[in-house]
C-alpha cells in the first residue's frame, strides 16, 4: 500500500472516530441508561432542563430530549467551626467552637427539593459548598447568640448549654430557609484568651475563697449550734434524770404511804376484828355468868329455903345438929362432956405418958 492511501485511511479512520464521538456526545444530552441511585442517595430526574420527577433508591433509564439524573446525596455532612473572637453583651471576649451535623432534603422532601433545587442546586451538589454555607451560617448564629448574653451567660456552668440550644435554635432556622436540616449541634469548647482566663481564673478563686469562708463561718456556727445542742442535750438528760428521782421518789413516798394506810386498815380492821371478838367474848363470858348465876340460884334455892326453914325454926335446926352429932359418932368414938365455956386438953399416950384429961377451968 501506498503512503499516501495510508494516511488517507487514516484520516478517514480518525474522521469517523470523531464524528461517533460528536454524535454521542450530542446524543449523550438525550438518555441515560441504567444509573443507580444508592440508599443513602435522592435521585432529582431532568427532561429538557426541567425536573420532571424525584426518586429514591433505585436504577432508571431514560430517553428523552436532554434528559439527565442527578443523584443528592441524604448523608449528614459533618461540620465543625470556630470563632476565636466574639465579644459577650458585657463586652467581653470569648472564642468557641461549635459543630454538628448538617442534611440535604430527603427522599420524604421531593417538593421542597424541586422547588428549591434552582436556588440552591450548587449546595445539593457539593460538600464544599454545602460546609462554606454552613460555616457562615454557624457564625451567624454564634454571633447572634453569644452577643445576646452576658460573659458568665455564656460560659458559667449550665449557661453553656443554654448557649447551646440558642445556637441550635438560631442555626436551624437559617438553614431551613435552604432546605437543610442541622442536627446534633454541640459547643465542646469555649476558647478564653489568657487575659480573661487569668481573669476568670482570679474571679474564681475570689469567689472560692469568698465560698471557703462563707463555708468556714456555716461550719463554725453549726459547731457552735451543735455545741449548744450537746450541751443543752446533757443539760436535758441530767434534768430529766433529776425529775425521773424526783418521780421514782414520789412514787415510792407514795407506795409507802399506800402501804402504811394499808397497813393501819388491817391495824384497825385487826382492833375491830379484836374489839368484835372481845365484846363477842364478853357477851358470851356475861351469858355464862348468868347462866352461872341462875344455876348457883337454882342450886341454892333449897340451901336458901333450908336457910329460910332454920332461920324460922330454930328448934328443926337444934335437931338437925343433933342428928347430925349423932350420925358422927361411931362405936369407938369416946365422948368427953366439958362445962360450957371449957376447952378440953388432951394429952395424947406415949412411952412414960399417962393419958391425962384435964377439965380444970381456967
Amino acid at each position: 500500500m501506498k503512503r499516501g492511501s495510508l494516511v488517507k485511511t487514516i484520516l478517514i479512520l480518525v474522521g469517523i472516530v470523531v464524528g461517533v464521538v460528536i454524535i454521542l456526545a450530542i446524543a449523550g444530552q438525550h438518555f441515560y441508561f441504567l444509573v443507580r441511585v444508592d440508599q443513602q442517595e435522592v435521585g432529582v430526574r431532568f427532561r429538557g432542563g426541567r425536573i420532571y420527577q424525584v426518586v429514591g433508591p433505585g436504577v432508571y433509564s431514560d430517553v428523552a430530549l436532554y434528559a439527565r439524573l442527578e443523584k443528592v446525596s441524604s448523608e449528614g455532612v459533618p461540620f465543625a467551626v470556630e470563632d476565636p473572637e466574639v465579644i459577650t453583651l458585657d463586652r467581653q471576649r470569648v472564642g468557641l467552637k461549635v459543630s454538628g451535623d448538617v442534611f440535604r432534603p430527603n427522599f420524604s422532601q421531593a417538593e421542597k427539593l424541586q422547588e428549591l433545587w434552582p436556588t440552591y442546586r450548587q449546595l445539593y451538589l457539593s460538600n464544599e459548598a454545602l460546609l462554606e454555607r454552613i460555616q457562615n451560617l454557624t457564625l451567624q448564629s454564634m454571633k447572634s447568640c453569644v452577643g445576646d448574653r452576658t460573659f458568665n451567660d455564656n460560659v458559667i456552668g449550665s449557661a453553656r448549654d443554654e448557649l447551646r440550644v440558642c445556637i441550635d435554635t438560631e442555626l436551624s432556622e437559617l438553614a431551613a430557609s435552604y432546605g437543610l436540616d442541622v442536627k446534633n449541634v454541640a459547643v465542646p469548647n469555649v476558647i478564653l484568651s489568657a487575659e480573661v482566663q487569668a481573669s476568670l481564673d482570679a474571679i474564681t478563686k475570689s469567689r472560692l475563697d469568698t465560698e471557703l469562708a462563707q463555708q468556714d463561718a456555716i461550719k463554725a456556727k453549726e459547731q457552735a449550734a451543735a455545741d449548744q445542742a450537746r450541751e443543752e442535750g446533757a443539760i436535758r438528760v441530767e434534768l430529766a434524770r433529776q425529775q425521773e428521782e424526783v418521780r421514782q421518789k414520789t412514787i415510792l413516798a407514795e407506795l409507802e404511804e399506800k402501804r402504811l394506810k394499808a397497813q393501819r386498815a388491817v391495824i384497825e380492821a385487826e382492833k375491830a376484828n379484836d374489839l368484835l371478838a372481845a365484846q363477842k367474848d364478853l357477851e358470851i363470858n356475861k351469858a355464862r355468868a348468868d347462866a352461872a348465876a341462875e344455876a348457883a340460884r337454882a342450886a341454892l334455892a333449897q340451901e336458901l329455903a333450908l336457910a329460910e326453914l332454920y332461920s324460922e325454926n330454930p328448934e328443926y335446926v337444934y335437931l338437925q345438929i343433933v342428928l347430925a352429932n349423932a350420925s358422927a359418932l361411931k362405936e369407938t368414938d369416946k365422948i368427953i362432956f366439958t362445962p360450957e365455956g371449957v376447952m378440953p386438953t388432951i394429952v395424947l399416950p406415949g412411952p412414960g405418958i399417962t393419958p391425962v384429961v384435964e377439965t380444970t377451968p381456967e
